[in-house]
């Protein structure tokens, strides 16, 4: 039961942290960095790499 939580809890973090790294990624000021220099932000890619991770460790815990 302990691990159905923990995995449900990562499920929902990993969504957010997805969601939040895709708002930094198509941002204004994201835009202007990508038109001027051609970088993604690292936020961008912490927020939605970090919840892809956690979407799937969350999706093995509830095996």
């Amino acid at each position: 039961m302990k691990n159905k939580i923990i995995g449900i809890a990562l499920i929902v973090i990993g969504v957010a942290l997805a969601i939040w790294g895709y708002d930094v990624y198509d941002s204004a000021g994201s835009h202007v960095t990508r038109a001027l220099s051609g970088d993604t932000p690292i936020e961008a890619w912490l927020g939605m790499g970090g919840g892809a991770i956690c979407i799937i460790v969350g999706v093995l815990r509830l095996k």
